[in-house]
């Protein structure tokens, strides 16, 4: 079995001596493959992304990294030229793929598809290549290859052609766009795309939204859909003409938080001494608002503010009685786009802090530098978790708040959320991009009766760990181990 991703488990820095050290890393991927054990026979194959990376790929002259700096799990990292993943990565995957299946262009002005879209376009299509040499290179015969997200999409078809014997999977970790804002890429693009995730035996989502609207996109580019009768929960599949014999199944696998990992790690000193510190900023007696993010345009994190001004604004009770913790962890500021995004959210709430913050309470304590740490501190503490993103695959901040929270806490949640399937029965859902129901939604979650409040945060966190990142990962494998030849 062979995982392919951009980044990879481990990561590696070069000190001031020149030497390597590797940091592990976390997330679903890594704890979903440590599940099946480390005596299944897995390879991850990953791409270099800093000095330090390449170093270490030098350093093992191409093969695998050595075991005690993964973990004991069989990783190898392709050193791409440093160029054309940056094109590939930021100029295709996160300023064009992201931005159409989030929905976030200003459509006046962008996108521009020109010359230097095709160059670094050209650059996305020789990085999906050097994945679908590497996997070929590795893979046994009749290997299991799980491909990971949007900047994989043409792996399946390239791998595919190298290697007919495997049996392929694409897994989307963000939303897909519907077919009118897909529309907005050139038309050979957007086949190219389709036919790229089509040469999976199997491409999957977070939600069943995501995967209608893929295979709405499918539909509109001649693909036919049907669905096959499903007694037992079997997912859709739709067959792609171009080739006529094949079939590519569809499925959904949403993603949960680790409830045993969260728990035990929010009560580490560490995450102690984090917590005194906060409820020293906040002061006593005071409900709070948290919100954790990085700054993602996405993630919506100036309306967010703009509604909390707006509830101080309208029911001025709250004023000096709460706090909004706003945890807004800088992304990709090697983007001109990202940077401003950074320095607005900081300018909005220094604006609030200015208007209504008096000598012995800040309005908003907003930190704008990554500490895990202090993010489960503001879990434990929260009172109201928002969570109001434009678009986005899952989101499991919505999840992990609520299953951490030591009081119960009210959910305030966007629609647009992919854990809105999961968790909107419970929460106090928004429009994301209307600011006064959002500030409405922020004080019925504040005014919520204790009991009722904590009964919320109890389904909430039921829902959350239901579908744990193990599993994930196992239903995954499992679905495609089990379909048939076609």
């Amino acid at each position: 079995m062979l995982v392919a991703s951009n980044r990879g488990p481990v990561s590696y820095t070069v000190d001031e001596h020149g030497s390597l050290h590797a940091r592990r890393g976390g997330g679903g991927l890594v704890s979903g493959l440590s599940a099946i054990g480390s005596d299944a026979d897995s390879v991850w194959v990953c791409a270099a992304l800093g000095d330090g990376d390449r170093a270490a790929v030098r350093r093992a002259e191409g093969g695998l990294l050595p075991a005690g700096d993964t973990g004991g799990q069989r990783v190898r990292m392709l050193d791409i030229d440093a160029a054309v993943h940056a094109d590939a990565y930021n100029g295709i995957a996160n300023s064009v793929l992201w931005f159409v299946h989030h929905m976030l262009y200003q459509t006046p002005l962008e996108p521009v598809f020109d010359a230097e879209f095709r160059r670094q376009w050209a650059s996305y299509e020789a990085y999906n290549r050097a994945f679908a040499e590497g996997l070929a290179q590795e893979a046994a015969a009749g290997a299991v290859v799980l491909v990971q997200d949007y900047h994989l999409c043409l792996v399946p078809a390239m791998l595919r052609e190298l290697r007919p014997d495997l049996r392929i999977g694409h897994f989307s970790h963000t939303p897909w766009a519907p077919p009118e804002y897909f529309a907005l890429l050139p038309d050979d693009i957007r086949e190219q795309l389709l036919a790229g995730m089509l040469g999976a035996d199997r491409v999957a989502f977070l939600t069943w939204r995501w995967a209608t609207a893929f295979m709405r996109c499918a539909e509109d580019l001649g693909a036919e859909r049907y669905l096959v009768g499903r007694p037992c929960g079997a997912p859709p599949h739709i067959e792609h003409l171009r080739e006529g014999r094949r079939r590519t199944h569809v499925g959904v696998h949403s993603l949960g938080a680790d409830g045993d990992f969260l728990r035990a790690r929010s009560h580490e000193p560490d995450v102690a001494e984090r917590m005194a510190a906060l409820r020293a900023e906040i002061g006593a007696g005071r409900r709070t608002i948290v919100r954790v993010d990085r700054t993602e345009l996405s993630k919506n994190i100036v309306r967010g503010l703009l509604a909390y001004r707006q509830l101080l604004e309208d029911r001025p009770e709250w004023r000096e009685r709460v706090v909004h913790i706003a945890f807004a962890y800088p992304s990709r500021q090697d983007l001109a786009v990202y940077r401003d995004y950074t320095a607005a959210v900081q300018r909005v709430a220094e604006e609030i802090n200015s208007a209504y913050g008096t000598p012995g309470w800040t309005p908003v304590v907003l930190h704008v530098k990554d500490d895990f740490a202090r993010s489960l501190a503001a879990y434990r503490l929260a009172d109201v978790a928002l969570v109001n993103p434009i678009r986005d695959g899952m989101n499991l901040v919505a999840k992990e708040i609520p299953l951490v929270s030591e009081q119960g806490c009210a959910l305030v949640l966007s629609r647009e959320a992919g854990a809105y399937e999961e968790l909107g029965a419970d929460a106090l859902a928004v429009n994301p991009y209307d600011v006064l129901q959002t500030a409405r939604a922020l004080h019925e979650a504040l005014s919520l009766p204790d009991g009722e409040r904590a009964e919320r945060s109890k389904r909430l966190a039921a829902a959350a760990t239901a579908l744990p990142p193990a599993r994930w990962f196992l239903d995954q494998l499992r679905a495609l181990q089990e379909l048939q030849s076609s």
